[in-house]
C-alpha cells in the first residue's frame, strides 16, 4: 500500500521502525484517541543543499492518534536537530527545526480508487507509518539559506576572508579590476544635449 514499508520479524518497519505505530489498541470507534510521545531515529536523506537532519539523530515526537470514520487522524509535532553550513560564511552550524503536522491515514481505498495515489496515505493493516508525513513536514520547514547568526556579514567577495573576523576596516582600497580602467577616462561632462 502507499506509504507502507516492509515489516521485520519484530513487527517494526525496516529502516523506519521508530516511525511505525501499532493502531490495534486505538480501535476503530470514531472519537477514541491516544496520545504518545516517542524519541525516534531520523531517517536517511532528510534534507539537501546547505542543511539536513543527520541520519540517526534523535527526533522528539509528540503525537495524538484519533479514530475517525475514514481512518486515523494523526496530529503532532516533532523537534529535529539540523546540521549544515551558513549560506553566507560557510561555517558549520547546528540548530533545530520544530514542525507540526496533521495527516489522515485511511483504512483503505474506496472501491475503484487507485491506492497508489501519492496524495493519500493508508494504514498497512493495523500499522501506521508516520515517516512520509514527518519527512514532508521537515523538508518544507528546512531553511533555504541557513545562517550561523542573523547578522552574518559573509565572506569578502574579493579575497574570501570571513568578514566577521576581518572587521569593518577590511577593504581592498582603490584596487579595481583593470578591465574597468577605460571607464575612469570617460568624461561625462561632455554630454550631447538635444
Amino acid at each position: 500500500m502507499s506509504g507502507a514499508h516492509s515489516l521485520g520479524p519484530d513487527g517494526q518497519g525496516r529502516g523506519s521502525g521508530d516511525f511505525v505505530f501499532d493502531m490495534r489498541s486505538l480501535g476503530r470507534q470514531p472519537g477514541t484517541f491516544r496520545d504518545e510521545t516517542r524519541t525516534a531515529r531520523a531517517p536517511d536523506g532528510l534534507g539537501s543543499g546547505l542543511v539536513l537532519v543527520p541520519a540517526g539523530a534523535d527526533v522528539a515526537l509528540d503525537l495524538r492518534f484519533e479514530a475517525v470514520s475514514e481512518g486515523v487522524l494523526v496530529t503532532g509535532s516533532a523537534v529535529a536537530p539540523l546540521k549544515g553550513e551558513c549560506a553566507r560564511c560557510l561555517d558549520p552550524l547546528t540548530s533545530s527545526a520544530e514542525v507540526s503536522f496533521q495527516e489522515l491515514y485511511r483504512y483503505g481505498p474506496d472501491p475503484g480508487e487507485d491506492e497508489a495515489d501519492d496524495e493519500e496515505r493508508f494504514l498497512d493493516g493495523d500499522r501506521l507509518d508516520l515517516e512520509p508525513a514527518f519527512r514532508d513536514a521537515v523538508v518544507l520547514a528546512l531553511p533555504l539559506s541557513p545562517l550561523c547568526r542573523e547578522d552574518c556579514p559573509g565572506l569578502c567577495a574579493e579575497c574570501g576572508v570571513r568578514l566577521a573576523d576581518a572587521g569593518p576596516p577590511h577593504g581592498h582600497g582603490e584596487d579595481t579590476d583593470p578591465r574597468w580602467g577605460p571607464l575612469r577616462q570617460l568624461d561625462v561632462s561632455d554630454r550631447i544635449e538635444d
